[in-house]
């Protein structure tokens, strides 16, 4: 059994205890080393083969795996936050299925949640947003048609951007000329969770500039809606006049 496993963002303790459970007990852990953080592994067995598929490609993780299996070993392929955001794992799995190998998937905390823990944000606030946008910049990954930022910006939704921070200016540009205000809040955390952790605070206006003033180049997350601002309606949810199928509101 090959076990896809989200390692959280970054803090160890912010996986699974299902995914911890199944990194202990692995006789092979394949973790993506440029992301996952090497202290979600101290739990492994001291006979356990580590291997870090940054230095890997996809033939030869496949093989690792499926050498594995015909031996009976227990794989856990750890992927950062959650494996089903920018984690890769359809192309394993279609090929795990071809070669008749069994696999499951684990899910984990994704960085976008730990981001916004860090910022003590909620993305759905009533009367701003109640749509959350996940998306990247086009880079040597085209976006498909109608998913380029500028299309996406016309929403004026919470957007979270992955895997873009070294494109600040040109993805100001984009936003901004689609439809968010130059002085629309904008965040960015720079490893979520992680010990080492920084969060800038600003506007469309002048958050690229911070970014650069920070020195701040890779494992970021960068954020951007009125979710930040501090303008909302309460919510349904708990007002004291609204009926619910738990309880009958004052009214």
């Amino acid at each position: 059994m090959i076990s896809f496993i989200g390692a959280g963002p970054g803090d160890p303790e912010l996986i699974t205890l299902k995914g911890r459970r199944l990194i202990d007990s692995a006789d092979v852990i394949i973790y993506a080393g440029s992301l996952v953080n090497p202290a979600v592994l101290d739990g492994a067995k001291g006979t356990a083969e580590v291997h870090n598929s940054a230095y890997m490609n996809l033939d030869e993780v496949i093989d690792m795996m499926s050498a594995a299996e015909s031996k009976g070993l227990k794989v856990a392929r750890v992927h950062t936050g959650d494996p089903s955001i920018y984690g890769a794992i359809r192309e394993q799995i279609d090929r795990l299925k071809d070669l008749g190998i069994e696999y499951e998937v684990i899910p984990g905390v994704s960085s976008f949640l730990a981001t916004a823990a860090a910022l003590n944000a909620e993305y759905t606030l009533p009367d701003v947003s109640q749509t959350v946008i996940l998306t990247r910049m086009e880079g040597r990954t085209p976006m498909p048609p109608k998913e380029k930022l500028r299309d996406l910006a016309s929403h004026n939704a919470t957007m979270i951007i992955f895997l873009s921070i070294g494109f600040m200016d040109e993805m100001v540009k984009e936003l901004t000329e689609g439809g968010y205000r130059p002085d629309t809040p904008a965040a960015v955390v720079y490893k979520a969770s992680w010990p080492e952790q920084k969060i800038l605070r600003g506007t469309l206006k002048d958050i690229a500039e911070k970014v650069r003033d920070a020195g701040i180049d890779r494992t970021a997350l960068t954020v951007v809606g009125d979710f930040l601002g501090d303008d909302y309606s309460l919510s349904k949810l708990y007002d004291k006049n609204f009926t619910t199928g738990y309880r009958k509101g004052m009214e």
